[in-house]
């Protein structure tokens, strides 16, 4: 077949075949446009899943009846005349694609009223071929109708679900728009059933609807605000509790510059953020906002532009990672609720312009016990177990249930705490305290032990010696396959060191493909902590159980565990007096 130009017609559409996916790609370039148009109100009526209609009509600046004939042409835009402005992009749309791909592949018909003017007029597109401009009666703005989706296209149209599941997408892609600009109020309507009604916001109230619109009611009571800033870069947003965790990633938004997208940058930082205090195989929720300078991403990645690029992607990651962490860091007892942030509105941007010690120290030949550096001898006044509890979080101690929990009593009501858990979360940001500090504390051994261990693991042990020794280890090779201990942290009963030192070695498998600098170290203190803290069946005094609930009350992220499981719960008076049907 000799070389030659395609006709206009099957460029649009090749190029619909990227833009136009599926129903929701088109309804998302539509309310995109109406965006950029300065729209304060948007509704999408939508026939048979977008299939047999999608309909958008907005109240923003309109078309003049000059420029309606360019709209579907290809390439034609008003949002950016030069590279330099396709750099500072900071506009929803920008390529010119949309309107002809669509044109293209359906019955297209545009109505138009710009700002000011007296009439509006109308153009219609059919399989390509573009109608003279007329003059039509519609109120300010623009109302864009899509009939009869890949009509002319019938491999395109075998490729299309079902009503139900085109609907779904429509859905799913009005969920993100709505979080996107609170601004703006959007209807959705399949047939005459309204799915989604959500007016701008306008107070606070609004504010926390819209979220529950998408989210759930739950969602603004069970999340941290995370708002950050440094330099040209800000973040902010809500980061839902690690107790409020999903099966599957289906609440996840990320917006850069009031864009929607799934970036894999910004989902990866936010699970390293999470990645200590969210139980395995969970998911968060969460809504976030990234805003920084134009020039530093590139929106022009992928034709659909559900994909960024950024210029420093480690840096942002690094940013995103820290702000999300350090919202994350308060869950502890009692920790005051962080204040929610401002809404996002144009543009995007989502801003409104005595520690206790636990150690575990040696008492005799092969005992041990739990030492807490408070009062707790002869002497030591005893909780009062019969006053209502102080005013501390978890209350006062009043027994330990099965070798397992911490039974105690607060204003508030009755508290369960997971001895074990919770002493984990004690310990391991101890130690990564310790660590960034001077180093874990530890002790020299008058004789090495002796680890047997296969040669790669030697290798990679010795190569992580550094690691090792800010951990409270001094490691060297004793043979081929030995490894020698010649100090070790000073809270590791001996007893445990062994075992403590083969599930290092075990981990540093899964660490080797972590995305974060932190995280192989992290875990290395966290396999030391579960190891060190206390286990079922260890008899604990009321003082010890006490100093063990002020120091979770000082603790970050004391709410969970290494690894995500809760480490207390609580019963109020009102719910104790509803078990009993006791009436106050």
């Amino acid at each position: 077949m000799p070389i030659r130009i395609l006709p206009g017609e099957l460029i649009d559409q090749i190029a619909a075949g990227e833009v136009i996916e599926r129903p929701a790609s088109l309804v998302k370039e539509l309310i995109e446009n109406s965006i950029d148009a300065g729209a304060t109100r948007i509704e999408v009526d939508i026939e048979r899943g977008g299939v047999g209609l999608v309909r958008v009509r907005d109240d923003g600046a309109g078309i003049t009846a000059g420029e309606l004939a360019l709209a579907p042409a290809r390439h034609a835009t008003s949002k950016i005349a030069s590279l330099d402005d396709l750099e500072s992009v900071t506009t929803l749309g920008f390529r010119g694609e949309a309107l002809p791909s669509i044109g293209s592949v359906a019955r297209l018909s545009i109505t138009s009223q710009a700002a000011g003017a007296t009439q509006a007029a109308q153009i219609t597109v059919e399989g390509g071929e573009v109608s003279a401009v007329r003059p039509a009666a519609h109120p300010p703005g623009t109302t864009v109708e899509v009939r009869d989706l890949f009509f002319n296209v019938p491999a395109r149209r075998k490729f299309v679900r079902s009503d139900a599941t085109e609907l779904g997408h429509i859905s799913r892609l009005l969920e993100r728009l709505v979080l996107s600009r609170f601004d703006v109020g959007f209807r959705l309507r399949h047939g005459s059933r309204v799915l989604l009604d959500t007016p701008a916001v306008q107070t606070p109230a609004d504010e926390v609807q819209r979220l529950a619109a998408v989210l759930g009611e739950d969602f603004s009571g069970n999340a941290v605000a995370v708002q950050h800033a440094a330099g040209p870069v800000m973040l902010s947003g809500w980061a839902g509790l690690p107790t409020r965790s999903r099966a599957a990633p289906d609440q996840q938004f990320w917006f850069v510059n009031g864009r929607s997208v799934r970036d894999k940058l910004l989902m990866n930082a936010v699970r390293v953020a999470y990645r200590d205090v969210l139980y395995h195989g969970r998911h968060p929720a969460y809504v976030l906002y990234l805003t920084l300078d134009p020039k530093l991403v590139d929106v022009n990645a992928h034709p659909a532009k559900q994909e960024v690029r950024f210029r420093d992607s480690r840096q942002v990651h690094e940013f995103v990672f820290r702000a999300v962490e350090r919202a994350l860091s308060a869950t502890r007892p009692g920790a005051a609720t962080v204040p929610v942030p401002a809404a996002p509105t144009g543009g995007g941007s989502a801003f409104p312009a005595a520690s206790l010690s636990l150690p575990l120290r040696e008492a005799g030949p092969g005992l041990w016990r739990l030492a807490a550096q408070v009062g707790e001898g002869p002497d030591a006044a005893p909780p009062a177990v019969g006053s209502a509890g102080g005013d501390e979080p978890l209350g006062t101690a009043i027994a330990q249930l099965h070798g397992i929990y911490i039974l105690a009593q607060s204003r508030a009501g009755l508290v369960l705490v997971d001895m074990h858990a919770a002493h984990e979360r004690v310990l391991y940001e101890r130690f990564k305290a310790q660590r960034d500090a001077a180093g874990i504390a530890s002790q020299q051994l008058l004789e090495p032990l002796v680890i047997d261990l296969k040669p790669h693991e030697l290798a990679h042990v010795l190569e992580q010696r550094e690691q090792w020794r800010r951990a409270g280890f001094e490691v060297d090779a004793l043979g081929p396959a030995r490894l020698g201990l010649r100090q070790v942290p000073a809270e590791l009963p001996l007893r445990e060191v062994l075992s403590v030192v083969r599930a290092m070695v075990d981990d540093m498998a899964v660490d080797a493909a972590t995305h974060h600098l932190d995280a192989a170290a992290d875990r290395f203190l966290g396999t030391l902590a579960c190891r060190s803290a206390i286990h079922a069946n260890q008899s604990l005094t009321l003082p010890q159980m006490n100093a063990l609930l002020r120091q979770m009350e000082a603790t970050d992220r004391a709410n969970q565990c290494n690894h995500g499981r809760p480490t207390w719960s609580s019963l109020s008076l009102r719910q104790l007096d509803q078990l009993f049907l006791r009436g106050r």
